[in-house]
């Protein structure tokens, strides 16, 4: 397994706590920024003002296969709303529709995750599924966020909220890597 580096968010302690039994589910998300800096710009910003907590996964893996944990696995972060308390959001640096997610003539993925990234994605899984005994599924963030919204550039079409990790991820690939079941 390769080395995590562990730069937690600074409300991490703020986020509910949690049994680590509890986790069930792994799912994948896509930062779809340019950057990990600019990820963790965003995963700074408090959007929850009761908790000062925001938006955020536990793990975030760069282009390079480079690991970094924001949260600790018993804390419940907030990456997929209706399933967080049981599940582990991990997500890889990827521009997906950046700058304009939701402009219907913008809906194409730029890019695919490069090797090395899903290879660091395969030994993070097989880790978890290793330490969290209940871990049995994954799934991606466009599976259990379905929601349509209008489009920015035309309000009378909608278009999808969530299409992350990405239309050609390689689900196969990392099924098989990490023996983890699909949604």
């Amino acid at each position: 397994m390769r080395e995590i580096g562990h730069r937690l968010l600074s409300y991490n302690h703020h986020l509910q706590s949690r049994p680590l039994d509890t986790i069930e589910r792994v799912v994948i998300h896509a930062t779809e920024l340019p950057d990990l800096a600019m990820a963790r710009e965003y995963g700074e910003r408090a959007h929850y003002p009761e908790s000062g907590t925001g938006n955020c996964g536990h793990f975030y893996i760069d282009r390079d296969g480079s690991i970094e944990q924001w949260v600790e696995l018993d804390r419940i972060a907030h990456h997929v709303a209706g399933h967080n308390e049981d599940s582990v959001g991990i997500e890889l640096v990827n521009l997906g529709r950046y700058p304009n997610w939701l402009d219907s003539t913008h809906q194409e993925w730029q890019e695919a995750c490069p090797n090395e990234q899903i290879e660091a994605l395969i030994e993070l899984l097989v880790y978890l599924k290793q330490t969290l005994v209940n871990l049995k599924t994954i799934a991606g963030h466009d599976e259990l966020d379905t929601r349509k919204v209008p489009a920015s550039d035309n309000p009378d079409l909608r278009v999808a909220r969530k299409l992350d990790p990405g239309p050609e991820f390689p689900w196969d690939r990392v099924v098989a890597g990490c023996g983890l079941g699909r949604l």
